[in-house]
């Protein structure tokens, strides 16, 4: 990791650093994405099937895109049922917390006989995208699934992209049982992006997009976006622990190495008040990189986005992290809540020594699909709003629209807009 002193010089040679992980920046790729989505657009399942032998090595035809029910029974009964069980509780826990963030729609009846409200309605279909390859990760399903089942959205698929053999990983399955899939498709990559956003004759179109995935993946998404809704572009996973000298280095080290380990383009920092607390934690660091299992990617992860900023008070440190807007913020002083109070830009902000990141990612209930790349500034964590589609309503009587009429009429003229001043007015003629 890169030890460095926090000024506002080496503050923003690293926001400069950190912006180079964003998908936005690997342009080489969208010429390909392009051709594929073009190919998807205009061929349909044929293209899709193709893509899929092409870069999947399966040949799917619509008779096994689609996973069958016997398949998720079977991959439900070949894993442990401790960890079915597990599944269930974070399924339980993650269900909690988006049920809190449910809307209602609402009217404001008036006197005058004006009548104003918002109608909100969950979108008709959503789409999952949930990796395969080389890692699994059923807790993304549960995530991504369960605000869109609490929103109330009649359909949700997913697509994953099978192995040589056709297989889908068990837990995926299971975890898309849980959380209430209705159907699973076998297609990945780019072209299941496409098939989503566009339709194709096995897999129908949807209304938003949402999940995880590989810089094609990303930059699909990023195409269709307009075509389809989506979640995010998302970029690479990150850390900030915000610490002083009360905080347990040994912790600190655990939880930079948490994130590290997803690629090599994960980045892991802390913000500290205390030489002495950094110096400690490159010490853990070394100690657990020297007995973990993903060594190499850990590695390489601190050496080109991993650091650690000496701040010379608790307040430029928060000033830092603000900056930052890190997809996942720990606070571990001697009061977290009060630094929370001074915290804008964050993801997800977890508070006190046993408050670690894997606990938001698998259990806890709030949403691990958060803002990367300096975009907590501006969007926010995945939720049921996601998934919702918001109508105004607008009903006058004629004894309301007589109060205001010349206004409406005044503002028409002042914009050049006849027609609508008109609109208004014949409604008042003699």
């Amino acid at each position: 990791m890169k030890k460095i002193k926090l000024t506002d010089d080496t503050k923003k040679g690293l926001l400069q650093a950190l912006l180079k992980r964003s998908p936005s920046q690997y342009g080489a790729y969208e010429k390909t994405v392009a051709e594929i989505i073009s190919r998807i657009r205009e061929q349909g399942d044929q293209a899709l099937f193709a893509c899929t032998k092409e870069f999947d090595h399966f040949e799917t035809n619509a008779s096994n895109i689609l996973v069958t029910e016997a398949e998720i029974d079977k991959a439900v009964d070949a894993l442990e049922p401790e960890f079915v069980k597990v599944m269930e509780k974070a399924a339980s826990n993650i269900r909690s917390f988006h049920e809190k963030q449910v809307r209602n729609s609402w009217m404001d009846v008036r006197e005058d006989g004006s009548i104003l409200g918002q109608r909100i309605l969950p979108i008709a279909r959503a789409g999952v995208y949930v990796p395969g390859g080389k890692a699994a990760y059923p807790s993304s399903v549960l995530m991504n699934v369960i605000p869109a089942k609490v929103a109330g959205v009649p359909e949700i698929i997913m697509t994953t992209p099978p192995s040589g053999d056709g297989s889908i990983d068990p837990a995926t399955l299971a975890a898309a049982r849980i959380a209430g899939v209705d159907k699973v498709y076998r297609a990945g990559g780019a072209q299941a992006i496409a098939a989503m956003a566009f339709g194709t004759e096995s897999i129908p179109r949807t209304d938003k997009i949402t999940g995880p995935g590989n810089i094609f993946v990303a930059l699909a998404k990023k195409a269709v976006y307009g075509h389809v809704s989506i979640d995010s572009v998302a970029g690479p996973s990150e850390i900030l622990v915000l610490a002083d000298e009360t905080a347990n280095p040994r912790y600190v080290a655990a939880d930079l190495l948490s994130q590290a380990e997803h690629d090599e383009l994960a980045s892991a920092i802390l913000i500290t008040v205390s030489e002495k607390l950094a110096q400690q934690v490159e010490t853990e660091i070394e100690d657990f990189l020297s007995r973990l299992s993903r060594r190499e990617i850990m590695e390489k992860s601190l050496e080109n986005y991993g650091y650690i900023l000496l701040a010379d008070s608790l307040s430029d440190a928060i000033d830092a992290a603000n900056e930052i807007a890190s997809e996942h913020l720990e606070i571990l002083t001697e009061n977290p809540f009060e630094v929370m109070t001074q915290i804008r830009n964050a993801g997800a902000v977890f508070l006190g020594e046993h408050s670690c990141e894997p606990l938001g990612d698998y259990f806890a209930g709030p949403n691990h699909i958060l803002p990367t790349n300096g975009t907590a500034r501006f969007f926010s964590p995945l939720g049921v709003d996601d998934f919702i589609k918001k109508s105004s309503i607008i009903s006058y009587s004629r004894e309301a629209l007589e109060k205001a009429h010349g206004d409406i009429e005044l503002f028409a003229r002042r914009e050049g807009l006849t027609a609508h001043e008109n609109s208004i007015k014949v409604r008042f003629e003699q």
